[in-house]
């Protein structure tokens, strides 16, 4: 039976040198109570020193709760860390830059799904995910600074095919959260508006000899949750943290409590406010022409997440399936402060569920940010510069999904003017997004699968990745080819012979033109 502590209490059980594993997106799962009594333990005592702290998605407000917190006590606390998406945890971003803690970044699905493996006694997790990306042992091992040296993944070959085998390892504290514990340790998660990974942490941990933590909101007396309700039962718990402030307890990053995200209540879609006419809205417009009826979808972080606000708008929301990777089916996912969760999901199943849909394929077409892109298709968006922020589920989405739509402004901090059905450049921006080489690889085009669809779409303009060279195949009414797109990029493209023009109804303040897109064969 669980035992009922404080979050000073809970702790003093962590021990130095402990792998310790999360659970969540967001602050989704995040039990922020007990992260600041750790902190704070370790500015009086100490201790727990050396922790390697494994995490799957961002985790925390980008502001100053989650994961960060472990980092406010400087650098000793943490000093491995590994996760899919780091750029939340600005004080652990800054150790790892000043080469103050080792740091890993992986592919969210295969840290997510690790747990399992780990927890069914297995070695390991073999899968095609990440081969030739940045976490290829060839091409770094998911490290991210020059004094990271532990090898967590191995490229092998297994009847005659390349695969990436990520090692297990044994952990010995989960740190999760729930809303509900009863009286037996039981635990709900009835106002969180994810299922996290948070049973394959705890049973992982519990099967290696471990202890599993879990901040709750609420205590409810025994045998009164529904079964169904509990995600994590009492037999996997060890310590119950009760939290004494509600402010330790957000569902989401932007939001306390938002109940359409967990279930409790269906939104009015006319509640949800339309984007602002600028250079996103177009992206946005021009991405969701790529949709289809019955298309099931997945939009990333970014621009790419008000594509759902765009299909809203439009009145075709009930045309396709919006998912996130983080579970939500349907309803409209909600981008940030709260990426991640949705407004009114058909189905919330859980994160592992959901990356073992997307890594078999599941996914008609994905919607996904660009921090910059070359020649070769090639796009980064875990590692620019100093800005260590990993790939998220990046990499297991876009190397499975049918139809890659990755979208951005051709140049950022751009001045421009939109209107009339064109767009022309005021001034032009300052940061070049389409260069020679990337920095990091998180998609690689050429390991891209040959009956994949690779499109970049910005305001200006529209490439294609065809026959593996990046092909400029629309123009933006009112922009200048060689002015405004060609000396602005640090190659030459291929102009596609049937160069067309993007449709001047996007770049109106009104559209309605979205019906016969998404309704063609």
């Amino acid at each position: 039976m669980a035992k009922f502590v404080t979050a000073r209490e809970a702790a003093q059980i962590i021990p130095d040198g402990a792998i310790v594993g999360v659970a969540g997106m967001g602050l989704s799962g995040w039990p922020e109570e007990i992260a600041c009594a750790i902190r704070d333990r370790f500015k009086e005592t100490g201790h727990p020193c050396n922790i390697n702290l494994k995490q799957g998605s961002a985790m925390g407000d980008w502001k100053e709760r989650g994961v960060t917190r472990l980092g406010e006590a400087g650098p000793g606390l943490v000093t491995k860390w590994c996760g899919a998406h780091i750029g939340s945890a600005f004080t652990l971003r800054e150790l790892a830059v000043k080469n103050q803690l080792q740091c890993h970044c992986l592919p969210q699905g295969v840290i997510v799904n690790l747990w399992r493996e780990i927890a069914a006694g297995r070695p390991g997790l073999l899968t095609k995910v990440g081969l030739g990306t940045f976490v290829d042992p060839r091409f770094g091992g998911g490290k991210m600074n020059t004094c990271t040296t532990d090898e967590l993944v191995e490229y092998v070959q297994f009847n005659g095919e390349e695969y990436l085998f990520y090692k297990g390892f044994s952990p010995d504290i989960a740190l999760l959260r729930g809303t509900i514990a009863d009286e037996n340790g039981n635990i709900s998660f009835a106002h969180e508006s994810i299922i996290n990974e948070g049973l394959a942490v705890a049973m992982a941990v519990k099967n290696s000899g471990g202890k599993v933590i879990v901040q709750v909101e609420y205590v409810t007396k025994k045998e009164t949750l529904n079964p169904k309700e509990v995600k994590i039962p009492g037999i996997l718990v060890d310590y119950v943290v009760v939290a004494t402030d509600k402010n330790a307890c957000w569902q989401a990053e932007g939001v306390y409590f938002e109940p359409s995200f967990s279930g409790q209540i269906k939104r009015p879609l006319s509640t949800i406010e339309p984007l602002p006419f600028d250079e996103r809205k177009v992206i946005c417009r021009r991405c969701a022409m790529e949709l289809r009826k019955g298309d099931v979808v997945n939009l990333g972080v970014g621009i790419a997440a008000d594509v759902a606000k765009v299909v809203a708008e439009e009145g075709y929301i009930d045309n396709v399936t919006l998912t996130t990777e983080s579970g939500m089916v349907g309803g409209i996912p909600s981008a940030l402060p709260n990426f991640g969760s949705a407004y009114n999901p058909e189905a919330t199943i859980d994160h592992g569920s959901m990356f073992d849909f997307i890594d078999g394929g599941g996914l008609d077409v994905a919607c996904l940010g660009m921090g910059e892109a070359d020649q070769y298709g090639n796009v980064n968006v875990s590692k620019l510069g100093t800005r260590l922020t990993g790939p998220g589920g990046f990499i297991n989405i876009t190397q499975a999904t049918k139809k890659v739509v990755f979208c951005g402004t051709l140049m950022g901090k751009a001045d421009l003017k939109i209107g009339d059905g064109k767009l022309s450049v005021v001034r032009e921006g300052s940061i070049r997004k389409f260069v020679r080489n990337v920095e990091q690889i998180t998609f690689s085009g050429t390991y891209a699968k040959p009956d994949q669809e690779i499109i970049f779409i910005t305001e200006r303009c529209v490439f294609r990745l065809i026959n593996g060279k990046m092909t400029l195949t629309e123009i933006a009414p009112g922009i200048d080819l060689e002015k405004d797109i060609l000396a602005n990029i640090d190659f030459t493209p291929v102009i596609s012979p049937d160069l067309k023009l993007m449709p001047p109804s996007i770049f109106m303040e009104k559209w309605g033109g979205l019906g016969e897109w998404i309704e063609s064969a």
